[in-house]
């Protein structure tokens, strides 16, 4: 009742929603609108929820629009009382990575070879963490520079001493408690060392040993680009979405996802899901939720086989009749953790019991437990009247699930989240790719790629304006959808603040757009705004239909001054004047002529002040030139295409200087085309060879080896030449 509660707030306050995991399973829940996937329909067992067998109480996690989960708590606190609500704590631990990095920075060795060390020291599992140890079993050249350099041995040996000790206490992500009392009587609390809010000492599973009622409250960014992408369909097109009651059967929305359109899209985006859609052509949301569980280490290999047989049914096949009844939704593949649990159920006579410790072996992948459950299990089936043959095959299925199975009604809550977004992209495209722009403002690789995907789909991204803009990305009706266009935000400008940005559009609604430059100097009054803000604004764009930009630049003192009078005019009483009559203007001034802004100077303010290249790329025009030189796209970087030389070609977005051990300097040089970016390698006899070329903002071409040792794509500089 206590999550009943909460999703009502949520519902009536238009906070959107998913509840995730196998409470999905349970029909009572599903009635009372805690969840909204019919278990029935998806074929979800309750006992992964709740069994006779199951030692200890089940969750209900709950996902939240990420820009609204403070929200949630503070609505939470008011209704429990704020004495008995805290967010959980969470131990941060010195993986190994990181304890290498912090011993190298200890021993005040140089950074790059606490670098060095940890690029050499391979990620782990979801759940299995990589130890210094078995990362210097598994990397040859990590153990022959352990032995071989005493540097790098002694640094090892102390974060190996480390490795695992608590380095900080945060806040988890996600987990919230509610206790019948004060929680001081229950845990221990302190201030959160960032953000000043009360914590328990306890982790998760401390609270959990201790019996409090723990929830999560996990902040989902998609959620929130539904919520705003919904609200702008309203806003501009008079659309009522109710996200929940969509249509599961859309066309559109499928279409979409055969094309690969999936950029922006919950858990369907990626250059491989997205070839995996496109070889599948989904047409049922049973397909996504498939797609979202297979798409992950082991169960991926069963992806092909799907595909097929979806498309190909008479190939399905099962090793037992009886597992039609759990697979047919699937087409005889194995494809949820509940399958395998199931299996192990119906064929070889196991109990819920039994079925969860063979999940949680399957998890752990710890060699001696998988030997003894697979005993079990090929006894089970021998005793079930499988022959030791069918048993085996079936064995070889199961056994890819050992650590990343997923469980089904997970799969079907996320799966769901990932249809809805893919039918506001395909329904509501412009609101969609807003609302996405506006989530990943900050993230500008992100911002770039989206942009990308927005002009590919009809829809210009264009730079502020500041008779159109709004703080964040803004919307653009046309006539019709065909001419949508969208806006940066006025916020997305360097320099610019939330309290101009806030006067400008308080100035707009209150008489209309900006008629011209004096206008807006006119009207727009706050302390806050000056001559590096209007500057800004001037270069990036945002006054583009008002005055040329070098024009504006070169007025900017008598712009100011003019933005000075009106607000002294203001405070002496005379701006009710011209309030009450728009007509009513100051004197205005004449804009004394200058050159037109050259391009690629344009070009650079832009990226200087919204962080890219809005209005085009400066390789544009060196585009067929490229092509000609068969440059390869840096998108296309690949493992195919290791230790080979190749040839590419971008503009210089960054360069770091290291100096080698024998003392010479090399580069690390940030390389972006109009697809993506990438790093290169010159070392210090190429940097010899032609160091004039190594600046930022020139468009250089550079032929090199790629590598990935360290598992990030890198071109070992054998040449280059510059451009522009």
């Amino acid at each position: 009742m206590v999550v009943a509660d909460l999703l009502r707030y949520a519902h009536e306050n238009g906070i959107l929603t998913n509840i995730r995991g196998s409470v999905a399973g349970s029909l009572v829940t599903y009635l009372t609108e805690i969840t909204n996937i019919d278990p029935r329909e998806y074929k979800l067992p309750f006992e992964r929820f709740l069994n006779p067998e199951r030692p200890s109480p089940p969750d209900i996690d709950m996902d939240f629009a990420d820009n609204r989960r403070d929200e949630m708590i503070e609505y939470t606190k008011k209704k429990y009382g704020e004495d008995k609500v805290a967010q959980i704590g969470t131990f941060g631990t010195m993986m190994a990575r990181a304890v290498v990095r912090d011993v190298t920075r200890a021993l005040g060795e140089p950074y790059s070879l606490g670098d060095r060390i940890a690029k050499l020291i391979p990620l782990g599992m979801q759940g299995f963490p990589m130890t210094i140890d078995q990362a210097i079993e598994l990397t040859p050249e990590l153990k022959e520079m352990y032995t071989s350099e005493p540097e790098v041995k002694n640094v090892i040996d102390k974060a190996k001493r480390l490795e695992g000790c608590v380095r900080h206490i945060s806040v988890h992500a996600a987990g919230v408690v509610i206790t019948p009392d004060p929680l001081i009587e229950y845990v221990p609390l302190q201030f959160d060392p960032k953000g000043g809010k009360i914590i328990t000492q306890y982790d998760m599973h401390a609270v959990d040993d201790v019996g409090l009622l723990k929830f999560d409250f996990l902040g989902i960014r998609n959620l929130s680009i539904l919520g705003d992408a919904v609200r702008l369909a309203k806003e501009h097109r008079g659309a009522d979405v109710d996200i929940e009651k969509i249509p599961l059967d859309d066309k559109k929305t499928f279409d979409l996802l055969a094309r690969g359109e999936t950029m922006g899209l919950f858990q369907l985006g990626g250059s491989g899901m997205t070839k995996y859609l496109r070889d599948l052509k989904p047409n049922s949301i049973h397909d996504i939720n498939a797609m979202v569980a297979l798409y992950r280490p082991g169960p991926i290999e069963s992806i092909p086989v799907y595909i097929e047989r979806k498309h190909n049914p008479e190939l399905v096949r099962y090793l037992d009749p009886r597992m039609k009844e759990i697979l047919d939704q699937s087409y005889g593949v194995i494809t949820y953790q509940d399958d395998v649990l199931l299996i192990a159920i119906k064929l070889a006579g196991f109990s819920w019991l039994e079925a969860d410790k063979l999940r949680k072996a399957m998890g752990k992948k710890i060699p001696a437990e998988m030997r003894a459950q697979k005993e079990k299990l090929l006894t089970g089936f021998a005793a079930g009247g499988i022959t030791s043959e069918k048993a085996e095959a079936l064995w070889r299925l199961i056994e890819p699930f050992a650590a990343y199975g997923f469980n089904k009604a997970h799969a079907a809550s996320y799966g769901r989240v990932a249809y809805q977004t893919a039918y506001m992209k395909a329904n509501f495209p412009g609101e969609y790719m807003t609302a996405v722009l506006t989530a990943d403002s900050g993230d500008i690789e992100k911002i770039a790629e989206i942009i990308d995907e927005a002009k590919r789909m009809g829809i210009p991204v264009l730079p502020p304006d500041v008779n159109e803009s709004y703080a964040q990305f803004t919307l653009i009706k046309g006539s019709d959808d065909a001419s949508d266009t969208i806006r940066f935000g006025l916020e997305s400008v360097k320099n610019v603040g939330t309290n101009i940005v806030q006067a400008i559009i308080e100035a707009r609604e209150q008489r209309g757009k900006f008629s011209s430059i004096a206008d807006f100097a006119e009207r727009v009054h706050h302390k806050d705004f000056n001559k590096k803000s209007m500057e800004s604004l001037i270069k990036c764009g945002a006054f583009d239909r008002l005055g040329e930009r070098n024009e504006l630049l070169s007025n900017l003192d008598t712009i100011l001054e003019y933005n000075r009078e009106s607000q002294k005019a203001s405070r002496g009483g005379q701006d009710s004047l011209f309030l009450l009559s728009p007509e009513i203007k100051m004197t205005g001034f004449q804009l004394k002529r200058a050159d037109p802004t050259p391009k690629r100077e344009r070009l650079q303010w832009e990226k200087e002040l919204l962080g890219l290249y809005v209005t085009e790329h400066p390789l544009t025009e060196y585009a067929t030139r490229l092509a000609e030189n068969h440059a390869l796209p840096l998108r296309e970087l690949n493992g195919a295409l290791r230790n080979k030389i190749i040839t590419v070609a971008g503009l210089i977005n960054g360069i770091q200087r290291i100096t080698t051990k024998s003392g010479e300097p090399m580069l690390f040089v940030t390389l972006e085309d109009l697809t993506t970016r990438t790093e290169i390698l010159v070392f210090p006899k190429i940097l010899t060879k032609n160091p004039t070329v190594w600046q930022e903002e020139k468009i250089i071409m550079v032929r090199g080896r790629l590598s990935d040792r360290d598992g990030s794509m890198k071109i070992l500089c054998e040449e280059a030449m510059e451009i522009a």
